[in-house]
């Protein structure tokens, strides 16, 4: 398997000759496998070169698949540039997750509307055809690929691509679950010494891959600053891979603010502490050309994930927000209400597990800190009653240690959401956590 980096650079184009040599272009990653099938990890402004490249020579018609992790702008702004798509004769399939109001050729064809650009999407003379995926396993054009949700304020999937004996795992864009990785009663570096389900289900998605290719636009010093942007810092990352026994590690999405001087140092300090951890990873920083050649080495163990139905992400369900104060709960309303669920509200944790005997909501989200019965005490509630046993909890709480946050996971939540929280990210880590449920 043969892998190119196209961009590098994550939120917008960082041209100029600071930036030359990791690239300015945003995010796109090509994949060819030992038969010549072309996978075309994301569509920033990467994808103008590659189209560039596939029409050199004498080659036969042009046609791969682009996998979108998401659609915001710079993971999709380069795909108007795309010049294979202005060629009859070419075919091209689209994947990536539905939002939950617009279908997935709609958000690519907002930014081909005439206002914008000059040909629309339905004007293109390649074939092209729209694929929206679930989380789970999928057989695409011959090669294993597996989705999984990430943790962005819009709903993004992380890819795994498994062929020719090696597996590459494309993650960006993706913020840390919780403020600390391990727990405090946990061997650091073990998978299941992991504090927050989400981080250590991140961890297993990169279980032993040849080639992680992962979102670290931060560094550990700018992270606090910069939570629920949706972006990990580059120790996360590092310390993630080395426990999944990650081959080697591409750090990508880089911030447009950093020159090269700059990424030099995040790639001196990410290998230095790959070294400490006793890592066998290879760390570097991903760069516009670079090339990287993968041959089947030591055996994988084998990888599996929960597969969820579409709907599962998309349905308009019934959700009770529990919280003691109302502005959270007017916050966390206008979140899901936008994507089309009905909200019901509670004060009180008495009042909500009434609410949840009369009502029956689909979904749960829960302050842990509120009058009458604490979220603990409602939490066990539920989980000892039959029919609410495998009702999805979203625990919504200002109480982010690593104490809460296990002690929250062991009473039963599906998730764990610190405040404070953006009206996005809460709807992605909803959609998310319905179609985990679903899988189970």
């Amino acid at each position: 398997m043969r892998v190119r980096f196209w961009g590098t650079r994550g939120s917008i184009p960082a041209p100029g000759p600071d930036t030359a040599r990791f690239g300015g272009n945003t995010s796109c990653v090509e994949v060819r496998t030992a038969a010549d099938d072309l996978f075309i990890l994301d569509s920033g402004t990467g994808i103008r070169l590659l189209g560039m490249d596939l029409l050199r020579g004498a080659r036969p018609p042009a046609r791969g698949h682009l996998l979108l992790g998401h659609t915001h702008w710079d993971h999709i702004q380069g795909f108007p540039f795309f010049r294979p798509i202005f060629l009859p004769g070419n075919e091209f399939d689209i994947y990536g997750p539905r939002h939950s109001q617009h279908p997935l050729h709609e958000a690519l064809a907002g930014q081909m509307e005439f206002t914008y650009f000059p040909v629309e999407l339905a004007q293109l003379p390649a074939r092209i055809r729209y694929h929206e995926l679930a989380p789970g396993a999928h057989e695409i054009g011959g090669v294993r690929v597996f989705a999984q949700y990430l943790h962005h304020p819009a709903l993004t999937l992380g890819y795994r691509l498994e062929a020719d004996g090696v597996a590459v795992v494309y993650l960006a864009d993706h913020e840390p679950y919780a403020d600390t990785i391990w727990r405090s009663d946990g061997v650091p570096g073990r998978l299941d010494s992991i504090l927050h389900e989400g981080d250590r289900r991140h961890a297993h998605f990169m279980l032993d891959a040849d080639l992680v290719i992962h979102d670290a636009q931060y560094t550990p010093e700018e992270m606090p600053a910069r939570r629920t942007w949706g972006h990990s810092a580059y120790d996360y990352v590092v310390e993630l891979a080395a426990a999944a026994g990650v081959r080697r590690l591409a750090l990508t999405h880089h911030d447009p603010n950093r020159d090269d001087a700059a990424l030099d140092e995040i790639e001196r300090r990410a290998r230095a502490l790959a070294a400490t951890l006793g890592a066998a990873t290879e760390v570097f920083c991903a760069y516009e050309g670079g090339v990287v050649n993968l041959a089947p080495g030591a055996a994988h163990r084998p990888f599996t994930i929960d597969s969820a139905p579409l709907a599962s992400a998309t349905d308009r369900l019934r959700v009770l927000i529990v919280d003691d104060d109302p502005d959270v709960r007017r916050l966390a309303s206008r979140a899901l209400t936008r994507d089309g669920h009905t909200v019901m509200e509670a004060g009180n944790g008495r009042e909500a597990l009434e609410m949840v005997d009369r009502l029956r909501p689909d979904f749960v989200v829960l302050d842990l800190d509120i009058p009458e019965i604490d979220g603990f005490g409602v939490l066990k509630a539920l989980r000892a009653r039959p029919e609410t046993a495998q009702l999805p909890v979203l625990i919504l709480t200002v109480k982010s240690d690593a104490s809460s946050t296990g002690a929250g996971f062991a009473v039963g939540a599906t998730d764990y959401l610190a405040k404070p929280f953006s009206i996005p990210q809460l709807a992605a880590r909803v959609r998310a956590c319905l179609a985990r449920a679903a899988a189970r």
